[in-house]
């Protein structure tokens, strides 16, 4: 018995020794010393010793119990000093190394430029006002003069949502809902996302962004429509930019216009920028039609508006000299970073 304590103790001291991972060396401590381990068998062995020699096997079996014991919480203290080491070198920081740039985010082109469209309007006493995406029928349409025959609610250029909804093709709908509140005068615009079936290209898109304007009070007339634009072309494209306006129909304005800027790229000269005529194209606008006001509640005898329409990726493509509309929304940080 003696003699296989000796072996025993050789053959752990050596599986000790080998076990260089936390893994194998806890296999070496459960095979040894565990409850199965076969110094636990050896233990149970004493029964076939005579009394006389059963205490001082005991008692050799305890000293080698002791000995791996502390053999094995050696080679865990090392093993966990040398791995703390590995560490500490392996996370060192220099600190005379360059510090690690950061990435800064900054504003969408669109964003910028609706920003610049709002500060212009609220300098002229503009209050910006919000409404529903999902929208009715009625408010989108009817209650802006459009009957139920007319070409823009064909299923081909709007989102129906099932009954009386759809997504709304224009944010005209939050100023119906701004003159039915009764609170004249009315100084408003209204930007937000709107939804046409159109198919993806360079200037088009089923999902994009209109800024709506209204203003209705006492003697309001065209003048003061041109007026207002104007001072908003020149803030926002610069102080030598000159506008036109273009008869045309909407059935929520009468009369009706569309307004064009003098190309800021060329000065009117013409260039590739505004196709050679010296104009581009911007907005729709118009007075509003008496037969909308009579419907959300407002006199028109006593009161009179008008109302314009301008796509916010519109003057973004113009203003930052974009070409193609799906730019804006591919999130290309390379596209992005320019502005």
């Amino acid at each position: 018995m003696t003699e296989k304590l000796k072996e025993l103790r050789e053959r752990a001291l050596a599986q000790i020794k080998e076990g260089v991972t936390p893994e194998k060396l806890e296999e070496a401590r459960v095979a040894f010393l565990g409850k199965k381990g076969e110094l636990t068998a050896m233990l149970k062995s004493m029964k076939e010793l005579s009394a006389e020699e059963r205490p001082k096997f005991g008692q050799a079996v305890n000293e080698l119990r002791d000995e791996l014991e502390h053999v094995i919480e050696e080679a865990q203290t090392r093993m966990k000093n040398a791995m703390r080491e590995q560490q500490l070198s392996s996370e060192a920081i220099d600190v005379t190394l360059p510090a690690k740039r950061r990435a800064v985010g900054h504003r969408h082109p669109n964003a910028l430029a609706l920003e610049e469209v709002e500060r212009i309007f609220i300098g002229m006493g503009y209050e910006v006002v919000s409404g529903p995406e999902v929208e009715k029928d009625y408010y989108n349409f009817e209650a802006l003069n459009i009957p139920a025959d007319h070409p823009a609610k064909d299923e081909q250029d709007t989102f129906y949502l099932g009954g009386d909804f759809l997504l709304r093709t224009q944010t005209s709908s939050a100023q119906v809902h701004e003159m039915e509140k009764g609170r004249i005068p009315i100084k408003m615009i209204s930007p937000g996302r709107v939804f046409r079936s159109d198919e993806v290209d360079a200037t088009h898109s089923p999902n994009f962004h209109q800024i709506e304007g209204l203003l209705i009070d006492k003697n309001i007339t065209f003048a003061d429509l041109k007026g207002t634009l104007a001072v908003f072309a020149q803030e926002f494209f610069g102080e030598e930019t000159k506008v036109k306006f273009r008869p045309h129909h909407f059935p929520f304005t009468e009369p009706s216009a569309e307004m064009d800027v003098s190309c800021f790229k060329c000065g009117g000269k013409g260039c590739r920028f505004c196709k050679g005529s010296g104009w581009i194209e911007i907005l729709g606008c118009g007075m509003v039609h008496p037969h909308v006001l009579e419907m959300s509640g407002i006199d028109p005898e006593t009161y009179t508006g008008f109302a314009f329409g301008v796509g916010l990726e519109r003057i973004t493509l113009l203003k930052y000299e974009i070409e193609d509309m799906r730019l804006l929304y591919e999130n290309d940080i390379r596209f992005l970073s320019q502005f």
